[in-house]
């Protein structure tokens, strides 16, 4: 029975190997880098911010012994997640390099919705202590 369990363990070792080796192969320079292409004798070279991360577990339970119904529980799971959002261009011109960065427009948006909050807070609260 012990040999089974051994088994089962070794099994759940190897795919939980084998999944974060397929998440660390997912977070490249490939992924970071995407193809050249070139556009009127300019070649563009697009940049990515990539990021991620994996994990995984297995279980355990009662041996046939210590269990009445005859040995129970097994576990097992894994995953991983990537996450990519584009930083820029490098683009090639007559043998120079030049970095063009990405404008994220939704970002700067969230960012000027949080500072417009952060002013409407402390006008009120000057407000507030003006009226004491």
């Amino acid at each position: 029975m012990a040999t089974d369990t051994n088994d089962q363990l070794e099994r759940s070792v190897t795919a939980v190997m084998a999944e974060l080796k397929e998440s660390r192969d997912a977070v490249s320079v490939r992924r970071v880098f995407g193809d050249p292409y070139e556009c009127d004798g300019v070649t563009v070279i697009p940049v990515a911010r990539v990021g991620g991360g994996g994990g995984g577990g297995g279980g355990g339970g009662q041996s046939a012994e210590d269990d009445p119904d005859g040995g129970s529980g097994s576990g097992f799971g894994s995953g991983f997640g990537i996450g990519a959002r584009p930083v820029g261009v490098y683009e090639v011109r007559d043998g120079k390099v030049t970095w063009k960065p990405a404008v994220d427009a939704g970002r700067l948006a969230r960012g000027g919705q949080v500072l417009a909050g952060i002013i409407a807070v402390c006008v009120t609260l000057v407000l507030l202590q003006r009226g004491r």
